[in-house]
């Protein structure tokens, strides 16, 4: 049976229209459920973004739940005078970059090789690296480790620790298997090596898992606050930005106080004494703190479930 439509109607109907009442309600079901989800998790961001511009006072209160109110911005011209706040950034910004190369080289060079057959006792060195994934001595052994190596108050126990990661290897092992091995022996025979195979063919075919293992790397590197609690004892100047802003979040209550009473003449720290609260201190630093990744998390959004999915599924 042909269904006739009049001039000008169009054949083609709204998906919602196809659907009988029942899939209509589910329909709306779902959606009602993923926009609750939704705001339940950017629902937090949103409230420090707006206590952190809103009046101190107000937000002190607790006024401030839905929209900014009395919007000022001297909370973040002010958070620029504490000490150490600008050498403690750099700090974490070059920590970030070097440690995020480096992890993304190592766990593609590592999951590349980890594939080669002609690679000696590969399946060996393969189950030692992912054993670590299950069994850790603790963070005495750890740090006592880290002592012995002379990484203790020294920049780099912020980056070697940290870049053997051994689920990077296995997402790189997965992925480089996906890719067909008629490249590598093409290569091969125009007489490229391991390395010159590595570096031309298969760093350009595996750029979405580089992408997804660098922001991984990037929000681990950028966040990691617990190394510089342990190993930088008597390096003031090797403290990351999240160490200095963490022990102003645990100092918030008293921060105002300690500085209404200091005699230090910077008028910048003496404009925070009288301006800031401690909520206002908590909020700023936790948007300093988050928004580098919220910024950077969507230009990388799109690489997560191509370089994820590829090669999970085999065959």
């Amino acid at each position: 049976m042909t269904v006739k439509t009049a001039p000008g109607q169009s054949r083609h109907r709204n998906p919602m229209e196809r659907q009988s009442a029942g899939d209509r309600v589910i329909s709306v079901i779902t959606y009602i459920v993923y926009a609750f989800f939704a705001f339940v998790c950017a629902y937090p961001f949103y409230y420090i973004i707006i206590n952190s511009i809103s009046a101190n006072n107000l937000s002190e209160r607790g006024k401030v739940l839905f929209y900014p109110m009395e919007i000022h911005f001297k909370n973040y011209s002010r958070m620029a005078g504490i000490p150490g706040l600008m050498d403690a950034a750099k700090i974490s910004v070059l920590r970030t970059l070097i440690g995020t190369v480096l992890t993304v080289i190592i766990a593609a060079f590592l999951g590349y090789m980890f594939t080669r057959e002609t690679m000696w006792k590969r399946k060996l060195w393969f189950r030692f690296v992912t054993v670590t994934m299950y069994f850790n001595a603790g963070i005495i052994p750890w740090v006592l480790c880290m002592r012995n190596l002379h990484l203790n108050n020294n920049f780099w126990g912020y980056i070697f620790p940290m870049i053997v990661q051994p689920f990077y290897i296995i997402l790189c092992k997965t992925y480089c298997e996906s890719v067909p091995r008629e490249l590598q022996d093409a290569g091969e025979i125009d007489g490229a090596g391991t390395l010159r195979v590595f570096f031309s063919i298969m760093l350009p075919v595996i750029k979405p898992i580089l992408a997804t293992i660098a922001i991984f790397a990037a929000v681990n590197q950028w966040n990691s606050f617990q190394d510089n609690l342990l190993l930088m004892t008597n390096r003031p100047d090797l403290n990351t930005l999240q160490y200095v802003l963490w022990q102003y979040i645990t100092q918030a209550n008293s921060l105002k106080a300690l500085l209404s009473n200091t005699t230090n003449s910077n008028a910048i720290l003496a404009g925070l004494a009288t301006a800031a609260t401690a909520t206002s201190i908590r909020m700023s630093v936790t948007v300093v703190v988050v928004l580098p990744v919220m910024l950077i998390y969507p230009f990388f959004q799109r690489f997560f479930t191509k370089g994820i999915m590829i090669g999970a599924v085999k065959g």
